[in-house]
């Protein structure tokens, strides 16, 4: 009788330490937000799973928002961490010298210091791939109109051909993105000439352009999208660099980063292999092939190996 109570005992206490350590040796609750874009939500899904793997618990606000409601929600401490494009720091800080974010590195370093300096924002290492704005028309318009550079494009705008965009609200007023072609190139598309969506979803606006949806020809696109080949679509080739480099990389509250260090161990790994061709397969796989995002996002992790 003693040996049984003994041995009830000892399995209390085992509980009561295996619970212990479990609690212990969870870090967290740490929340991951993302743009509301395909390959936002398989950034920040890898995000996720690569944390959970390392022991964290996890708050998923994956497609969050556009852009601005990121931002504000990142700097609020609404999330802790999401994937950003180097890029952008054209549009975050538009004061400084914009020839400078057309060249990858320097780009990097003078966003990270900036976002650190006023935003109390860590940059981590960013991907070799380069997901930058572009334009793309249907295949047949390209092939009949001979369109193959945003020059081609002008001439064609400018000699009154007829042009339906697709794109979204934040393409169509930043500064950086279609007002910056149309300045540099020497066109101007007008209100009726679009159709203009919420949200920075090219799989929207590729499909538009694809199916003629409402008489759309061109659509908004991103560099590393997966679609655009396999809907028939043209990319026009960006002939005076008016683009940033585009390298996505997770981006963390420094509060956050301070007390978990390993944020960059873990992620800059993932990240180094996400180039160019890559997330055009991954993207296509969700956005074509109509895969769930964050089995796509962990069917990769675990063929590199992080699993």
């Amino acid at each position: 009788m003693q040996a049984r109570s003994f041995f009830k005992v000892l399995v209390v206490v085992a509980v009561i330490v295996a619970s212990s350590l479990a609690m212990a040796e969870e870090k967290g609750p740490v929340t991951v937000g993302s743009k509301i874009d395909t390959e936002g939500a398989l950034l920040g899904q890898m995000i996720i799973l690569m944390l959970e793997k390392n022991g964290y618990a996890v708050e998923d606000k994956t497609e969050f928002g556009p852009t601005p409601i990121v931002r504000k929600a990142i700097t609020s401490g609404e999330i802790d961490i999401y994937p950003d494009y180097t890029g952008n720091g054209a549009f975050y800080f538009s004061s400084q010298d914009s020839t400078l974010w057309r060249n990858r590195a320097k780009a990097y370093e003078r966003v990270k210091a900036l976002d650190y300096q006023e935003n109390n924002l860590v940059w981590l290492m960013p991907a070799p791939a380069n997901n930058t704005w572009a334009l793309a028309v249907r295949g047949e318009v390209a092939k009949v109109k001979n369109l193959r550079t945003l020059e081609d494009f002008a001439r064609y705008v400018n000699d009154g051909g007829e042009v339906k965009l697709a794109a979204c609200e934040e393409f169509v007023s930043r500064g950086d993105a279609l007002p910056s072609f149309e300045k540099v190139y020497g066109f101007d598309l007008q209100d009726d000439q679009m159709i203009v969506f919420s949200g920075c979803n090219t799989a929207q606006t590729e499909k538009a352009a694809a199916q003629g949806t409402s008489g759309v020809n061109t659509a908004m696109a991103f560099g590393t999208d997966g679609s655009l080949a396999a809907l028939g679509l043209v990319v026009l080739e960006d002939t005076r660099n008016v683009q940033p480099v585009y390298a996505p990389a997770p981006v963390v509250r420094k509060e956050v980063f301070t007390e978990y260090f390993e944020l960059e161990s873990i992620l800059a790994p993932v990240f180094a292999t996400l180039n160019q061709e890559t997330l055009q397969g991954l993207n296509a796989r969700v956005a074509i092939g109509g895969e769930n995002v964050r089995a796509v996002a962990r069917d990769y992790l675990e063929e590199k190996g992080f699993f």
